[in-house]
């Protein structure tokens, strides 16, 4: 029984040494441009879905989902989720999903986060849709908006940016 054991033992070792081997032998599938520019189209078609609602009114913490009034972090939640992409509720929330980027790499599609208050409390999220721009909400009176980021509230009081796509 103890040999018997010992070639059970030594069949299985061999075998998982082979499909190992064999696994390493494998030439990687490389998907980089096609991935870059899948990116690219997403943030375009997000970007493209946040713009249709443009004018719409501002409203702190509006119910997810609906289209009548958003806050800034229901409205990327909303557009986000159009395209397919699931996002938490709040800015704060939202601000630890995907890979940290810093503020000069950002790339249309990333999220931009900001403490607007300066009371180290991340509480304003906004789409960067590239050339220096934001797509976001933030002021009853002004509603979704796109703004210069540059030398704004946004950049000045800048705490995190986020690349989920």
């Amino acid at each position: 029984m103890k040999a018997t054991f010992s070639k059970k033992l030594l069949a299985l070792a061999l075998g998982v040494s082979l499909a190992f081997t064999g696994a390493l032998t494998l030439t990687p599938h490389t998907t980089h441009a096609a991935s870059s520019s899948s990116t690219t189209a997403l943030a375009n078609k997000i970007e493209a879905t946040g713009k249709k609602y443009l004018g719409v009114p501002y409203k702190f913490g509006a119910k997810s989902g609906i289209t009548s009034a958003f806050d800034c972090s229901s409205f990327i939640q909303y557009i986000f989720k159009k395209n397919g992409i699931s996002l938490p509720r709040s800015s704060q929330q939202q601000s630890k999903v995907g890979v940290r980027v810093s503020k000069s790499a950002l790339k249309p599609g990333d999220l931009v986060f900001s403490d607007t208050n300066g009371d180290g409390v991340i509480n304003h999220v906004s789409l960067y849709i590239g050339d220096g721009k934001l797509l976001h909400t933030y002021r009853v009176g002004i509603g979704v908006t796109v703004s210069t980021f540059k030398g704004s509230t946004w950049d000045n009081r800048f705490v995190t940016a986020r690349r989920v796509l």
